[in-house]
């Protein structure tokens, strides 16, 4: 299983999320990818959903108690409520499950409005 995990600002738009998330996936773009993932209070932003429609992926909105658990970078862009560290990262390992681990570190889009960040978790 692998989850793009995305942190954004309120006004990013389907262009912000797509520039992080191609920015995090490198050469392989968004090839097998089986979700999205956020923050469960932000998991209804439209921009979100349009984008994951664009993919046919489903988004994973993960409650913040899951999400404070993480293994994430910190950042001091986060609010509290998100735990300090990289929303993209926290998302993508928590989303993932239990034993997994990033295949990309947070990445910015090019427009500073949404970051990304690649788990993977084989199951093994």
């Amino acid at each position: 299983m692998r989850v793009a995990g995305l942190g954004f600002r309120a006004h990013a738009s389907v262009a912000s999320l797509r520039s992080a998330l191609h920015a995090a996936g490198g050469n392989s773009g968004t090839t097998g990818l089986s979700a999205l993932s956020t923050a469960e209070d932000k998991a209804g932003a439209i921009a979100l959903l349009q984008l994951a429609a664009e993919l046919g992926l489903p988004v994973v909105g993960v409650p913040l108690a899951d999400l404070q658990g993480q293994n994430a970078a910190v950042s001091s862009h986060v609010p509290a409520r998100y735990g300090g560290r990289s929303l993209a990262e926290a998302a993508a390992l928590a989303a993932a499950g239990p034993g997994a681990w990033l295949l990309a570190t947070r990445v910015v889009s090019t427009d500073g409005l949404a970051t990304a960040a690649i788990a993977e978790n084989t199951g093994l």
